[in-house]
């Protein structure tokens, strides 16, 4: 798909692998930018109040990086900016130098998996990465994922965040280990990775979308976004 052609710019703050394929899905061109807050410093015991006070954390931290790096070359503006809760390689940040152009978008995420009632963040280990996925055997979960949007500009903001059921076959001991050895698991939400070939084959159902489970819901976001350009 060719890039769209919007009245936005946009950066992706993150450079979870699963985000950035989703949002060239949607057709748009955008930069990278990391959010770096510390996580665990935010807690809450409801899922969707989580995620999305996660993913104000973030934009509010990247506002503070655009900020310094206004005061630093003010001629450089970056171009659309989502920031997510997986951070994978080494981003490049492009910009552009027109400051009266269209307004900068800033779009941050962040996912929680619920199993059984309880909330799970990325994994601390491969043996809690283990346990999770053989949890999920033969059972389900859910996942909740934020998307938060300033229009920088302006101001305005607006959060919202998506829910995904997923419903599995029973999962080999022999595939949960070679998750673990292969390692992909333990940086994301829940070790849960619905569309890995190990583990898209165990997948019995999925009441929601495939791309809210990796983490950008593509309605969502695209509702969000045209809010916040007509702000």
């Amino acid at each position: 798909m060719e890039p769209a052609e919007s009245p936005f710019r946009i950066i992706l703050g993150s450079s979870s692998i699963a985000r950035r394929k989703i949002l060239a899905e949607m057709g748009y061109e955008f930069a990278l930018m990391s959010a770096d807050i510390d996580e665990k410093s935010i807690r809450t015991e409801k899922p969707e109040e989580l995620v999305m006070a996660l993913a104000k954390a973030k934009a509010d931290a990247i506002v503070s990086k655009l900020q310094t790096s206004d005061d630093q070359k003010k001629d450089v503006i970056p171009s659309i900016l989502i920031a997510s809760d997986t951070a994978e390689g080494k981003p490049k940040l492009h910009s552009g130098e027109d400051k009266d152009a269209e307004p900068t978008l800033l779009i941050t995420c962040d996912q929680v998996v619920v199993y059984d009632g309880t909330i799970r963040e990325k994994p601390s280990s491969e043996e809690e990465a283990r346990q999770f996925i053989k949890d999920y055997s033969g059972k389900h979960a859910a996942t909740l994922s934020s998307v938060f949007v300033t229009n920088l500009k302006t101001g305005f903001t607006k959060v919202d965040c998506d829910k995904a059921e997923i419903y599995f076959h029973e999962i080999p001991d022999d595939v949960v280990e070679k998750l673990i050895e292969e390692g992909l698991v333990l940086r994301v939400a829940g070790a849960l990775i619905i569309e890995h070939p190990l583990v898209a084959p165990y997948v019995k159902n999925l009441m929601g979308t495939s791309d809210s489970v990796m983490g950008l819901p593509k309605a969502l976001t695209e509702k969000l976004l045209k809010e916040a350009v007509n702000s």
